[in-house]
């Protein structure tokens, strides 16, 4: 079998409810990561694109994260309805989705504006920073 092109890894982390950083999996079903991999199986990329699970991605307040490998493009706040044009554009066509993207200050940082310890931001949108 040949290597997997990408992996596609998908925060499954569950947090309490009403936690001040957010929730990607707040059902504790995996939702986006069965979708995600029905989608790409559909879309005939089963032996070069492996969607994995994956714990807590510390991107909590721009939930739910994906990160899609080897380009390091981040998601955040994906819905179901979004998995259709991250599969299509994405890993077909090799367009990320620009509105869903996280804006690189935001990734792995200690603070950005969605984050509740940035000097009182709020947790709104995750594609504006």
């Amino acid at each position: 079998m040949a290597k997997f092109e990408r992996h596609i890894f998908v925060c499954t982390n569950q947090r309490e409810p009403g936690s001040a950083r957010g929730c990607c999996n707040p059902e504790g079903k995996a939702g986006l990561h069965a979708l995600l991999k029905q989608a790409t199986d559909a879309a005939g990329l089963a032996t070069t694109v492996r969607v994995n699970k994956a714990g807590c991605l510390d991107q909590c307040e721009h939930g739910p994260t994906v990160v899609v490998y080897p380009e390091g493009v981040w998601y955040g706040g994906i819905l179901a309805e979004d998995i259709a044009e991250i599969v299509q554009s994405h890993l077909v066509e090799g367009r990320p989705v620009q509105r869903l993207v996280l804006d690189d200050t935001c990734v792995n940082t200690a603070s950005c504006a969605h984050k509740p310890r940035a000097s009182g931001a709020s947790t709104t949108s995750a594609q504006s920073a």
